[in-house]
């Protein structure tokens, strides 16, 4: 089992709680853009008003995560939460809204502002995730 499937099975047998990241975590479910074949993702999920804020950090790698790509071929997708299944539209956020959501994810976790330095100066695209 790999690192996202043990973080899945223990958000769904806890919750939604899981070590290290509490109840901050929702789960994507997306489509692969080249696969066609469904795809969970666990992510940081920031509450926004009535949705969430999830960002494409990768954990600071050079690249974008795979489930960004789904997104972006994909926006319509679903997230698993603490209360259940929500189907989603992901907005691809930019200037103002971007550099808001950025200071969020910093705030919640200065690993953030570490990831940046790891990924080459890459900007990490954040997403508004909102109910459809």
């Amino acid at each position: 089992m790999n690192y996202n499937d043990r973080v899945i099975e223990e958000f769904r047998a806890n919750g939604g709680v899981v070590a290290n990241f509490g109840s901050s975590l929702v789960l994507l479910h997306t489509v692969g853009a080249r696969t066609g074949e469904a795809r969970v993702n666990p992510v940081l999920g920031i509450a926004d008003g009535d949705g969430w804020l999830v960002i494409a950090s990768a954990a600071g790698s050079t690249k974008h995560p795979s489930w960004y790509f789904n997104i972006v071929a994909q926006p319509e997708i679903s997230i698993e939460t603490p209360a259940g299944i929500v189907e989603v539209l992901a907005v691809d956020l930019e200037g103002d809204e971007w550099d808001a959501a950025w200071a969020a994810f910093v705030a919640r976790s200065p690993a953030f502002g570490e990831y940046r330095t790891r990924s080459e100066g890459r900007e990490f695209p954040i997403f508004r995730l909102t109910r459809r």
